[in-house]
């Protein structure tokens, strides 16, 4: 057990990443007992290195193997698991006549595939204790229409068919399982479309509220999801998303 005087208990799948550290820190200022973990490289090494008070673990999404060692680690040390967030995904846009097979299946394996195997991992200690939350990310593209959005769409599309099928198996257990879909948010995986400011206007009208999200706001509402006062909600995806996905964005000149 941790020497911190903690009441709950996250690990966090992409913990170095723009949302993901977000999270890490509102939940540990909160007193959560904070963990996760990441593919190794330079920037995963600097992160870890500035962040010696959060548990974290070597571990690449797509190996089962060390994903699932990574959270029976976190659970072992700190005595169970109360939530896990799984925010890793990817951008990826691409008209259908141009995707290749094996960009089709990277995508599916970064964004649902990583999902699976983090989810079956994860599920192993809350159906132990009879309790815990997940919460995954799925995107405005898999709710409306958007052009060249059709691989990311697919997969994101089967994160919340996921997540509620999660939510009905494990309900009887007291496990809940919901998902954020959010609009574009500024963060290291996004620069490809917030750097060049001709892209970022054209991103930003497109969300009704005129801009583009941040990883803090989309934070706070995974923060929202596994705290106790959403304890009566599950099997539901939310959106997050400046409006994009449910109004239609006034012409601005």
């Amino acid at each position: 057990m941790s020497d911190r005087a903690h009441d709950k208990r996250v690990f966090i799948g992409g913990i170095g990443g723009g949302i993901g550290s977000a999270l890490a820190n509102r939940l540990s200022s909160e007193k959560w007992t904070v963990g996760g973990f990441g593919r190794p490289s330079e920037k995963w090494t600097a992160f870890r290195e500035a962040h010696p008070d959060y548990d974290l673990h070597d571990a690449g999404a797509g190996d089962a193997g060390a994903v699932g060692a990574a959270v029976d680690a976190f659970a072992a040390a700190h005595g169970g698991l109360d939530a896990y967030v799984h925010a890793i995904d990817s951008v990826f846009l691409k008209p259908l006549h141009m995707l290749s097979d094996a960009e089709w299946a990277e995508v599916l394996a970064v964004n649902l595939g990583s999902a699976f195997i983090a989810a079956r991992a994860a599920i192993q200690p809350m159906r132990r204790q009879k309790g815990g939350s997940l919460v995954f990310f799925s995107s405005v593209a898999a709710g409306a229409g958007i052009a060249n959005h059709e691989a990311i769409a697919a997969a994101k599309g089967g994160i919340e068919g996921l997540t509620r099928s999660i939510a009905a198996t494990y309900a009887p257990l007291g496990i809940r399982a919901n998902a954020i879909a959010p609009g574009l948010v500024e963060t290291p995986a996004t620069t490809a479309l917030t750097a060049n400011e001709a892209a970022r206007k054209v991103s930003e009208r497109m969300h009704p509220l005129g801009r583009i999200g941040t990883p803090e706001e989309i934070a706070s509402l995974a923060a929202w999801l596994v705290s106790g006062d959403s304890a009566w909600m599950t099997g539901q995806v939310l959106g997050m998303d400046g409006g994009m996905g449910a109004l239609v964005a006034r012409p601005r000149a």
